[in-house]
């Protein structure tokens, strides 16, 4: 590969470490690094669910994101905290503020609460070479806020973010360059922790005898082209450590969904309850695709079995003909879904996902469904009635009854306690 062809950014990827668990240690008077602290959604139900964990929690008793609070053993160096939702979004803010000082706006993109990137080609005059930057940025971060955190160094987006996730975060900060790709990147296995790489795409990958990075690299551009398209493009060139995405674009283009997923606050055993939560939850889906103004043609519905049907679930979709961001659109196939795979269990948790993504600008007018243009417009005023009054102005009647979640969760912030 003639890397000389391709650009040559300097890219940070900045990630806090332990983010949720670190800011509950630090406003408790504690190190982050040293104490024992675990987050979890909610203090009083032993199912509830490890939000983060500190180190050392990782370290000596195995706890982490996703342990439920039942398995945090009974030790009095523990200290066990319900999320501060509301106060963590105001740090994260903080510390992007404090990204400023170093970098314009849109050289800053913020991937989620405690991840960010940034460019900093340009201001190395003022501040140093990228690593002095990083270092100056840790430092800022640990005096100011208390927390720690992790930086990886690449020439795009792609490599700073694998550089943090396979190097950075065990020593602190850590380049690549182009000239690591084949030695560290090549032999990483298994697929899934490939950034860009789901278990989905792992699994097809591993069908075609293709199990390490280095094998996706060295295999034929055409056919995986001829298999995945402009995807299969995408994954050859990012197993070469190319990414051409400008910072705040996407990483893996074609990968933009816009989902929601719930853990129910009990069990579902009413097939009919069930049914209004997954409306109100194709309203928010509806609603975030609204809000981009994009329409999608596939629409996927997960559903997570309680624990007391010993598990499992199923998780299907369907693609239409036509692309629609319209709620009763999205009801209506997540019910086809949910009737044709639903095994009278009792359900612990909801998935549904809009994809295969277009932009909301032209519709097909159809004879059967003459109200479509009256439904979609009816979606955007609500939004904006939502937009300008809150969440909860207008709703729909499910979120009245028993079953419905809409009016507790919009007093959550990320899901959780503010």
């Amino acid at each position: 590969m003639d890397y000389s062809q391709f650009p040559y950014e300097r890219i940070l990827c900045v990630d806090m470490k332990s983010f949720y668990a670190s800011c509950s240690a630090v406003m408790l008077g504690l190190d982050p690094m040293t104490c024992y602290l675990a987050v979890v959604g909610d203090t009083n139900r032993q199912g509830s669910i490890v939000l983060a964990a500190t180190p050392r929690m990782k370290e000596e008793f195995g706890i982490k994101t996703g342990s439920r609070l039942f398995e945090i053993p009974d030790d009095p160096r523990i200290q066990i905290v319900n999320p501060k939702m509301g106060t963590y979004v105001r740090i994260s803010t903080e510390i992007t503020r404090l990204f400023h000082r170093y970098v314009p706006k849109e050289a800053i993109h913020t991937y989620s609460v405690d991840e960010s990137f940034l460019k900093v080609d340009g201001v190395e005059h003022i501040w140093g070479d990228a690593h002095t930057i990083a270092k100056k940025i840790k430092g800022e971060i640990h005096k100011e806020f208390g927390l720690h955190c992790a930086i990886g160094i690449g020439p795009n987006m792609l490599l700073s973010k694998l550089c943090l996730d396979l190097e950075a975060k065990k020593k602190g900060i850590a380049e690549w360059t182009f000239q690591d790709v084949e030695k560290k990147l090549w032999p990483l296995s298994p697929l899934s922790k490939m950034w860009g790489i789901g278990s989905r795409m792992e699994r097809n990958l591993n069908r075609m005898g293709i199990f390490t990075v280095g094998q996706l690299a060295n295999y034929r551009l055409e056919l995986l082209e001829k298999k995945f398209g402009v995807m299969g493009n995408q994954l050859y060139y990012h197993a070469h450590g190319i990414d051409l995405s400008d910072i705040g674009a996407p990483i893996m283009q074609g990968q933009i969904s816009f989902g929601k997923g719930q853990i129910l606050l009990r069990d579902y055993p009413d097939p009919n309850e069930v049914k209004h939560v997954i409306l109100e939850m194709c309203e928010e889906v509806g609603r975030r695709a609204r809000q981009h103004k994009k329409a999608g043609r596939t629409i996927s519905l997960g559903i997570g079995y309680s624990k007391e049907e010993f598990g499992g679930g199923f998780h299907r979709s369907r693609t239409i003909d036509e692309p629609t961001n319209i709620t009763l659109d999205l009801y209506k196939v997540c019910l086809e879904l949910f009737e044709e795979n639903y095994q009278g269990k009792t359900v612990r948790r909801i998935d549904i996902a809009l994809s295969n993504i277009v932009e909301d600008t032209e519709m097909q007018l159809n004879l059967f469904y003459t109200s479509k243009p009256k439904q979609r417009t009816l979606g955007y005023t609500m939004d904006a009635i939502r937009e300008k009054y809150g969440s909860t102005a207008i709703l729909r009647a499910v979120s009245y009854t028993d079953a419905g979640t809409a009016r507790h969760r919009s007093k959550l912030v990320g899901g959780h306690k503010a």
